[in-house]
Order: C-alpha cells, then structure tokens, then sequence
C-alpha cells in the first residue's frame, strides 16, 4: 500500500486526537496532573500526566515550521513537570524539522512501525473454536484493564529493546486510557476463562487498533489474531475505510498484523530531549 504525505498526516492526526482525549480525561479525573496542551508545527505537544504514553509531540511536521520560541516554552513547561519532551515524527514529515531539534539537544531513542489495510467486505468476526468475545461497555472498563494490565507487564520479548513494566507503574495509565470515551473495549474468553484484551477507536473513517494483550498462559494460541478479526469486523461496520496500527518493529504483534494483511506504510523517529541534571 503506497502511502503519501497526506496519508500520513492524517494518520499521525488521528494519533494525537486520541491524545487529546486521553489528556482530557486525566484533566477531568485528576485535578492536580498538570495536563499541558501546546500547538506545535502543526500537530500538537500533549502532556497528560507523569509517566502517560499519551506524553508526546505528534501530527508534526505536515505544512508547518517548528516556532522554535513556542519549542522552548513547552520544553521549560514539560522540565517544570519532570518530564522530557518526547517527538514522534513521522518519516513523511518534512525533514528540516530534524536537524532543528537535534541541534537543541534532542536524541533519537527508538522507532515505531505503522500499519495499514483496507477494510473490506470480507472482513468478518472469526467463529473459534472454545474462544468467545464480549465488547465492555464505558462503565464496565475495569475487567479490561486487568488483561491488559498483566499482559503488557509481562511482553513476549520478540521486539528489539523491548520494554517490561510493573503492573503498579502501569494501572494509572491504563485506568485513564480505559476511561477516555470513544473506545471499544474487547474481552476475549477461551473456555470461559478472560485470556486477552484490545480496543479500537474511531476516527474520521480510521478504525485505530490501539493495542492488545495476551495473557501469558495463553500466547501463541491465536488470540491476538482473533482479536484483530474481531475489531476489523466491527471496522467494517462502522463503514471505515481503513485500519491502522502501530507495533514495535520486528514484534510479535506486527508478525500478527501482517499475517492479516496489514503492511508498512511510514516509520515514527522517537526523538526525546533529555532533561538538564
């Protein structure tokens, strides 16, 4: 699949709007977070709590200079916060803004994959044997979050550099991403026993598939696949043209969304300026 720039930029677009809401909701849940939101070059600097994912810089770069002086206030900002600014830029973004944030000190620490497919009329929910699916609505979250919890503290070591995470670091994250409105949150059972868990949001006729966990006594039984039929499924429901995911290069789960059809389309540089000691 041949992605140009404006693809891209919808794509990274989409990416920080689920920032935004993730902020949002942190602002609205924990008072005292400090939750930042800064236009920047086009896209937007989000903070939305010490230690979130949602931290980053993204939809950058697409038609518009970085303002080097709105650069340094969101950098003074994020150090009062004990954060480092954290880029995620895209490689279909214009180039100039690379040398200008490494020349204030900015390091590259790593890279993120994005996938694509079309959704297709084909697309339909897997019938698997001993494995069935629930879709927990807003208020039922929690049991989600537990899956996912343990799966992601426990990752399958496939990805280059790949993290681990203790569940406590992680819960207030996940409390706050399972939280933000616009998500479907997916529970899968094999045997009546909860084995793994995903989401899916909607943007614009996006269906971002954003992120799954295994449980470790059940990796590499398929759940992962079935849990990206399941969400492709309801894609083509919702009337998306397109589904988008985002690995670790060289992860299990990109092996997975390429046995699915999915293919490369662009490379996010992770670009982050460390703080003054």
């Amino acid at each position: 699949m041949f992605c140009p720039p404006a693809l891209a930029a919808r794509i990274d677009r989409a990416e920080m709007r689920l920032s935004l809401s993730i902020a949002e909701t942190v602002a609205s849940r924990t008072p005292g977070a400090r939750v930042l939101v800064s236009p920047i070059a086009g896209g937007h600097a989000i903070f939305a709590g010490t230690g979130s994912p949602a931290n980053k810089a993204i939809g950058i770069g697409f038609g518009a200079a970085i303002d080097e002086a709105a650069l340094e206030a969101i950098e003074h900002a994020w150090a009062d916060r004990g954060q480092p600014v954290r880029f995620e830029l895209s490689t279909l973004a214009d180039p100039s803004l690379v040398p200008t944030l490494t020349a204030r000190g900015y390091r590259l620490t790593g890279f993120e994959n994005v996938l694509a497919r079309a959704v297709t009329v084909d697309d339909r929910a897997p019938d698997v044997n001993g494995m069935s699916i629930r879709v927990l609505p807003q208020d039922q979250w929690r049991p989600w979050m537990n899956v996912a919890l343990d799966g992601f503290a426990t990752p399958d070591g496939s990805a280059p550099g790949e993290e681990s995470f203790p569940r406590e670091a992680l819960e207030g994250m996940f409390a706050d991403f399972a939280s933000t409105p616009g998500f479907q949150r997916y529970l899968l059972h094999v045997e009546g026993e909860p084995a793994g868990a995903a989401s899916l949001r909607i943007d614009d006729g996006l269906a971002q598939l954003c992120g799954a966990a295994t449980l470790p006594q059940f990796r590499r039984r398929g759940i992962q696949a079935a849990l990206l039929r399941w969400r492709l499924a309801d894609a083509r429901e919702a009337g998306c043209a397109l589904a988008v995911v985002t690995t670790q290069p060289g992860s299990k789960s990109q092996a997975n969304a390429m046995r699915q059809g999915f293919a490369l389309l662009y490379t996010r540089a992770v670009l982050v300026k460390p703080l003054a000691t």
